[in-house]
């Protein structure tokens, strides 16, 4: 008999889609029996998201993509993480008292990027227009939605701070005077205002392309950039420093600006290509971290045991330590990533993995960056603190953390999305009066500090933890992959990746396995704070593997099961046949295909 699973591994050969919201995967899977491909379904799954789950992504968030297209027969990225405002500089932030950037408020803002990534996945992969794409999102934030708890719980913690300082915010999530009630219709009826204007300004236009180029005008150059920029033209709003501040994000700023699409940042482990994001985000310390255990018997090794936990913390620790020292925008720096990659640079690396937990931050030392990294770890050392480490967060207000969302699709033809959008979750900042959304705190994860890979710089990418897997093997592209987590992203999918591959166990089965994860190193988010040697652990692993990794010195976190992690997957066989799987936890993700 096969082994329990929470769900079955959902099989099938027309399509499959796995979002980490129910609806969200309904509405995908209905684009594809309307005739739409992946990428059609993937926008409008998207779309459907930010009106779900606004707590953890929004329409003036960021998104990259992983995107296989079976016509181009190439694996691409769709960058749409927008850079920092030209008013962005370290001298400017400076002369507002900031030492760090404050997690959420309108300095926080780099221009949103999302939208247009969307529409040029729309516009280059798929095959629909805008109309149909955005109308399920507008169906659900006219007619309402079941509001998930955890949204109503953010909302309720934040009620008092918005009534005080985010009136607009206010005025959006708690019209009535109280917070929704878990699992009551919500509705967001200026958001489906602002979608319906933009079908209607980009039906003006005649063809599908002009028209989806229209509705990018009108985002970006039109009446949505115009509201911003007037909202934040005298908007002074209170933020994680506990004063108020004027935002930096101009017109000019948005109106300059388009989502790209270039190449990912690649490593071959045991027969697979697991393709990431390049070092302007986080994606390539899986790579590293793959690199290192390359030269590790894991196979050998129990999934649940001591051995395996160990080790891979062992060596997501050393990755995690060179996306702090070499990681960012490489249009503003040189990130030796190839040195990263390469095996004498992981051997060293490896030989570093001993018997007991390393407490230390211990980057690699490339020729060259002797300087930057020892600018790093002495900038850490001044600013990054010890303490509780959180995801994208509003925590000093409401202890409530938010997270992101992710979207796995294949299509009958073979093609395939890997994406995880996030930002402008409801607690970044104010909503902006006429649009029904707020803008992102992405800049958070810039240094004020001068020469760094991370330093702010106007039109300067943050390094963000959005990190989509997309996996080909033996050269076929096979598997789309991720998970929302802040840092914790490419540890969830690391651990995921190396029991599908190397314990053979479907997919299901694998991210039913029980997560960890660490906190070792300085996180992205404010307040950037660290807690070496720390791992946390649901209480589902073996009495005996949580025994032997404290006697190893690991300084555990025990949680409750089901409580880590929130991964989904998709996969194509060599004939065709497509898997798909979401995770049980947090009894929201949704896997469904046929």
């Amino acid at each position: 008999m096969p082994a329990f699973t929470t769900r079955p591994e959902i099989l099938g050969t027309f399509g499959v889609v796995a979002s980490t919201h129910w609806i969200a995967s309904a509405v995908g899977m209905s684009i594809l029996e309307k005739g739409g491909n992946a990428f059609d379904a993937a926008v409008a799954t998207g779309f459907v998201l930010q009106v779900v789950e606004p707590h953890l992504v929004g329409p003036g968030g960021d998104m990259p993509a992983l995107v296989y297209s079976r016509k181009k027969d190439r694996v691409e990225v769709i960058c749409a993480q927008g850079p920092a405002p030209a008013g962005a500089t370290i001298e400017h932030y400076r002369s507002e008292g900031l030492s760090m950037i404050p997690g959420d408020g309108l300095l926080a803002t780099v221009i949103p990027g999302s939208f247009d990534g969307w529409m040029l996945m729309l516009r280059d992969y798929g095959t629909m227009g805008v109309r149909e794409v955005l109308e399920p999102a507008i169906y659900y934030a006219e007619h309402g939605h079941p509001v998930l708890p955890r949204v109503t719980a953010t909302i309720a913690g934040m009620a008092v701070f918005f009534q005080k300082e985010w009136p607009p915010s206010y005025e959006t999530w708690l019209p009535g005077g109280s917070a929704p009630a878990p699992h009551s219709n919500v509705r967001n009826p200026v958001l489906a205002e602002t979608w319906k204007r933009i079908v209607v300004e980009a039906e003006a236009k005649k063809g599908r392309e002009a028209q989806i180029d229209a509705a990018r005008d009108a985002f970006y150059r039109g009446f949505v950039a115009e509201r911003i920029a007037a909202y934040l033209a005298t908007a002074e709003v209170m933020d994680a420093s506990g004063n108020r501040h004027k935002g930096v994000l101009t017109a000019d700023d948005m109106a300059n600006w388009s989502a790209t699409v270039e190449a990912p940042q690649t490593f071959d482990y045991h027969g697979w290509t697991v393709a990431k994001t390049r070092p302007w985000g986080q994606g390539p310390v899986l790579l590293q971290s793959l690199s290192i255990l390359a030269g590790i018997d894991v196979a050998a090794m129990d999934p649940d045991g001591p051995d395996f936990v160990h080790t891979v913390v062992e060596a997501m620790k050393l990755a995690y330590a060179d996306r702090e020292a070499y990681y960012g925008d490489p249009d503003f720096i040189t990130v030796p990533i190839e040195t990263l990659l390469s095996e004498p640079y992981a051997a060293e690396r490896r030989r570093l993995i001993g018997e007991t937990a390393s407490l230390e931050l211990r980057p690699g030392r490339v020729p060259g960056y002797e300087a930057q990294v020892d600018r790093t770890l002495a900038m850490l050392g001044a600013t990054s603190k010890t303490g509780a480490v959180y995801e994208p967060t509003m925590a000093h207000l409401s202890e409530k953390r938010g997270d992101t969302v992710h979207i796995d699709v294949i299509d009958r033809h073979g093609n395939m999305v890997s994406v995880t959008p996030s930002g402008g979750w409801l607690q970044s900042s104010p909503t902006v009066p006429g649009l029904g959304f707020c803008l992102n705190s992405r800049a958070q994860m810039f240094w004020l500090a001068p020469d760094l890979p991370t330093s702010l710089a106007p039109g300067k990418r943050p390094r963000t933890t959005l990190t989509p897997s997309l996996a080909l093997h033996e050269g076929r592209p096979t598997l789309s992959f991720g998970t929302p987590g802040g840092d914790q992203q490419d540890q969830w999918q690391l651990s995921f990746f190396l029991r599908h591959v190397h314990h053979g166990l479907d997919l299901q089965a694998a991210i039913d396995r029980p997560l960890f994860h660490t906190a070792h190193f300085p996180g992205s988010f404010h307040p950037r704070t660290s807690d070496p040697g720390s791992v946390m652990l649901e209480s589902s692993f073996p009495a005996a593997t949580l025994e032997e990794l404290r006697r190893r010195g690991h300084r555990l976190t025990v949680t409750e099961p089901w409580t880590i992690g929130r991964l989904t997957a998709a996969e194509r066989d060599p004939d065709g046949l497509l898997r798909a799987a979401a995770t049980p936890r947090l009894m929201q993700a949704y896997a469904i295909g046929r």
